[in-house]
């Protein structure tokens, strides 16, 4: 009785995508019929990509909220002997929105690709007021609040510490969520300035005295000459006329 059915999946399946993916399963095209709880439940497919995902994510990520998209209530599918398997399509990644395969291979044999979505809730600071370029923000200017960002909330300002040594890139409207992308990070060190050399060794901080030989906004890469040896290092700005290097 199953035969036919996983004929139908297993090639049609991999050969498509999308809803005709799924459609492909459907009794109404592939002409087989299942005896009562003989049919694998549409939310146990759903269950294994939102798990699949779920187990990806990383330990220290939090808040992160996974949903599987709609299949079609029409699908027909041979119970599977075994837990169901699922994986990312090949070549693919995590992503805000993706596809996850899932599939049979105990007793039956067919593959439904599951849209996923990834949100994250995170705390995220937005603008009381309209900014304009160049402004120095400061906590007073923004208020807190919750949202589901879609994806892994990479990029928006949770450090409020970055305010005072960065000005707006860009003007900006009330109500406008804040990234690190819109905020310009200031110089803290200019050409031909003496600058501390701080670099860590065995957990201990030594400290030297270098001539800056390029302008560096904060977080910024440049290079640093050590007057004593003339020797010339790259290090990290790590404040003003301060600079981060490696030993």
């Amino acid at each position: 009785m199953y035969g036919a059915m996983d004929k139908c999946t297993s090639s049609y399946c991999r050969r498509s995508g999308g809803l005709v993916t799924v459609l492909c399963a459907l009794s109404l095209l592939c002409g087989a019929r299942f005896a009562h709880g003989a049919v694998q439940p549409i939310a146990s497919i759903r269950q294994a990509a939102v798990q699949f995902v779920q187990a990806q994510m990383p330990a220290a990520q939090q808040d992160i909220v996974v949903r599987a998209g709609h299949l079609d209530p029409r699908l027909r599918l041979a119970r599977c002997a075994a837990p169901l398997q699922a994986s990312l399509l090949e070549g693919a990644r995590l992503q805000a929105n993706m596809s996850v395969a899932v599939g049979c291979r105990a007793g039956a044999e067919w593959t439904i690709y599951v849209p996923v979505s990834v949100a994250s809730k995170i705390r995220v600071w937005a603008l009381r007021h309209p900014q304009n370029a160049g402004t120095r923000l400061t906590a007073a200017d923004l208020e807190p609040e919750t949202r589901l960002v879609s994806g892994m909330a990479a990029g928006y300002v949770t450090d409020l510490a970055l305010l005072s040594r960065s000005t707006l890139r860009h003007p900006m409207p009330a109500g406008a969520v804040l990234h690190a992308s819109d905020l310009l990070a200031e110089f803290m060190v200019h050409q031909g300035q003496q600058v501390a050399l701080v670099a860590s060794v065995g957990g201990v901080q030594v400290r030297a005295s270098g001539i800056a030989l390029q302008d560096g906004r904060y977080g910024a890469l440049i290079r640093v000459q050590n007057p004593s040896s003339q020797k010339v290092v790259q290090g990290t700005v790590g404040g003003a006329h301060v600079v981060y290097v490696s030993p």
